[in-house]
């Protein structure tokens, strides 16, 4: 049975995962809608990263929920396993995404227009992010929910994304350079990649899977 102290730990996951996807889901829906407007694969591939992040929030936030009412050890697993799944395959498809949509936008020379509301966005997550992965990490520890822990070094890999989102929609605003934003779109593609295969092994079984970073 579960100490007073492991319920009290356990609910302060279920509130961080909630702030999480509202977070979420403002993120998915600004960056996308502001990567439409403005033409930019980096905002829109930040965007869809985010709708990944969501699902995977989603479902932690269901394991998180189901212990603290007294769900048995192997709901939590089962819970945990597909949301590992579902979430690996999802961000290889979005890195192969990435990378064939930017070649196509650099042989065609497309660009992107400045997106000042891009850039306030990727300024708020770099902020918000690192606390979020901060404090998922230390109630992942206290709960013993590698899980937990896991989508705290995803959500530091999200505040790695938004810092180089700022370094590209900077330098297209202020030097109207028609390419950073290709360049900066692939530059997230080794953290996708990496975030991706590392969940798919975390859902095979592996302990520590998910270093999406270490940083």
């Amino acid at each position: 049975m579960a100490t007073p102290v492991h319920s009290v730990s356990v609910r302060k996951g279920v509130n961080i995962e909630v702030i999480s996807i509202v977070w979420m889901v403002i993120e998915a829906v600004v960056a996308i809608g502001a990567g439409a407007i403005a033409h930019s694969l980096a905002l829109t591939a930040f965007g869809a990263d985010s709708v990944i992040e969501l699902v995977a929030g989603g479902v932690l936030l269901w394991r998180l929920t189901i212990e603290f009412r007294g769900a048995s050890l192997a709901q939590v697993k089962r819970a945990e396993k597909t949301s590992s799944w579902v979430v690996g395959i999802a961000l290889l498809l979005l890195a192969a995404y990435i990378v064939v949509a930017s070649i196509i936008k650099l042989v065609s020379h497309q660009g992107a227009e400045p997106s000042y509301l891009g850039l306030g966005l990727a300024v708020a997550s770099g902020v918000i992010m690192p606390y979020l992965s901060r404090t998922k990490k230390r109630i992942g520890t206290e709960i013993g929910s590698q899980a937990l822990r896991s989508d705290g070094s995803c959500s530091m890999v999200c505040a790695y994304m938004s810092w180089i989102l700022i370094a590209g929609v900077v330098l297209t605003a202020a030097l109207g350079w028609w390419w950073i934003d290709s360049i900066a779109a692939l530059a997230l593609v080794y953290y996708v990649v990496k975030e991706g295969w590392e969940a798919i092994e975390e859902a095979r079984g592996k302990e520590d899977a998910c270093g999406c970073s270490h940083g």
